[in-house]
């Protein structure tokens, strides 16, 4: 999509200016989906920008291209709320790295995207603006949620507001939406991408990643977000070089995993399905397919809500309404009254809710009973996928989700520990390990749904991941059909 985009540009067939105002035409009329939360509707100079670097002939990579960013990413002068009264009013003096190398690249940022509140969710329901809807229905009455967190993103993709749009990947936020809505969702290897102003959920899990229409348009933004930053101790430099993805891919001299603990209770039949279809498919090209065994599956998800928890709980301490954010304006006799009051007034109760677990699991009391087991766990966890990887296995292939996405009225009548429980098995293992891992649209169920695939590799091997993904995406043809 973005190379055909480019090509117009390059072409004059289609202007920059003309896109920027068609993309903001498309967002207001398609606003009953409530994926912006905020629409920057003053980039008319940058887009004249970009029209005249055309005609100069001197376009840098995305130059022109809209992209949208989900809104827990800093954005200079532009509010950045991450969907919560705590920060309605928070407007940010620098960009996010990403942010910032999307600019340098010509990419015109044409607005934020609704999320659950500080990015705890699985469904973009628990929002100050309310739940965001999936483009797709299976009935023309009846809304699905569209997953989450990133679900502004992936339906301000799925349908066709924008071509990419940045989100942020902790237990599934990416891929989970990206598989509800039949969009592209690719969590990278932990390290590859700066979190540089991404407003931290959990620190050792948290990643920027892409949501786009096809895996190629994932390797044009990532090839211009790759790179060192001095901002995030944790961004590492990888020499990865996204030009290695044009190379041969030789599908034949693959190893896939099937990790038999996937086939979990709760798993429809139409995913199962669609999971053997793919695994027949990849089988039939000549790579060598086997079932493995990932034996601490069934306890990652315990895991993740622990060790969740107790970073939410950290990292939330920050918000206290003396510096920045939402500050009571009762009487108050104390700091401490100030400080609790701000916060009851201000989040909601999903983040009220961990930020309390956490410090439950934090006490000094209960400090190794919970907490110092659930890094032990983790580790059992991580190792389960490095034994694979020793064992010369490339990739593994699983389901993204357990069913296709809910309604909007089933889910909601759920608390969020089960929305999160159910619809994240399969996801949040690869943040666990910081391993890379992208989902890809495969079929339509028979109510007209979106299921997909989600394949995973050794870290930073992202480059091989994104290829395979690309194999399979051109076999399996379904951006060609029903997008």
């Amino acid at each position: 999509m973005i190379s055909l985009l480019k090509k117009r540009l390059r072409d004059r067939t289609l202007s920059a200016i003309d896109l920027y105002a068609k993309t903001l035409s498309d967002i207001e009329n398609k606003s009953d989906l409530n994926a912006f939360v905020h629409v920057i509707r003053d980039g008319d100079q940058r887009a004249a920008e970009s029209h005249k670097r055309f005609q100069d002939g001197i376009q840098r990579p995305l130059e022109g291209i809209p992209i949208a960013v989900k809104d827990n990413f800093c954005t200079k002068g532009v509010p950045t709320t991450c969907a919560s009264k705590m920060l309605q009013n928070f407007v940010p003096l620098y960009d996010a790295t990403v942010v910032e190398r999307l600019k340098a690249a010509g990419a015109i940022i044409v607005g934020k995207t609704n999320l659950d509140e500080f990015a705890m969710g699985s469904g973009t329901v628990d929002s100050i603006f309310g739940s965001t809807k999936n483009v797709w229905r299976s009935k023309l009455n009846q809304w699905h949620i569209a997953g989450g967190s990133s679900g502004g993103s992936c339906v301000a993709v799925a349908s066709g507001m924008c071509v990419a749009a940045l989100g942020s990947d902790t237990g599934g936020s990416i891929r989970n939406p990206a598989s509800y809505c039949g969009v592209v969702g690719y969590k990278p290897s932990y390290g590859l991408l700066s979190r540089h102003g991404l407003i931290p959920l959990v620190n050792s899990m948290d990643v920027p990643g892409i949501v786009a229409k096809t895996v190629e348009d994932v390797v044009t933004v990532l090839s211009v977000l790759i790179g060192s930053d001095a901002n995030d101790s944790t961004c590492v430099d990888t020499n990865l070089d996204t030009n290695s993805f044009k190379t041969n891919f030789l599908i034949e001299k693959c190893r896939i995993g099937i990790p038999e603990e996937y086939n979990c209770e709760g798993l429809s039949d139409e995913i199962k399905e669609t999971w053997d279809y793919v695994a027949n498919l990849i089988n039939d090209s000549k790579a060598t397919v086997k079932k493995v065994s990932m034996p601490h599956t069934s306890v990652s998800i315990a895991t993740y809500s622990v060790l969740n928890a107790c970073e939410v709980a950290s990292n939330m301490s920050r918000y206290t309404g003396l510096f920045y954010g939402y500050r009571s304006t009762n009487d108050h006799k104390s700091f401490e009254s100030l400080i609790s009051t701000s916060r009851m007034e201000a989040l909601g109760e999903v983040v009220r809710s961990r930020i309390l677990s956490g410090n439950f699991f934090l006490l000094r009391s209960n400090y190794e009973k919970y907490f110092m087991q659930s890094l032990k766990v983790r580790r059992l966890i991580s190792d389960d996928f490095k034994n694979l990887w020793k064992s010369n296995y490339d990739f593994l292939v699983t389901p993204t989700t357990l069913t296709t996405a809910p309604l909007i009225s089933e889910f909601k009548s759920l608390d969020n520990r089960t929305q999160c429980a159910t619809q994240d098995y399969c996801t949040q293992p690869a943040n666990m390990t910081g391993c890379p891992a992208i989902t890809i649209p495969v079929k339509l169920s028979s109510t007209k749904m979106p299921i997909s695939i989600q394949i995973m590799a050794s870290n930073f091997d992202d480059i091989r991941l994104l290829q395979f993904a690309n194999w399979l995406e051109k076999e399996i043809q379904f951006s060609e059909v029903h997008l």
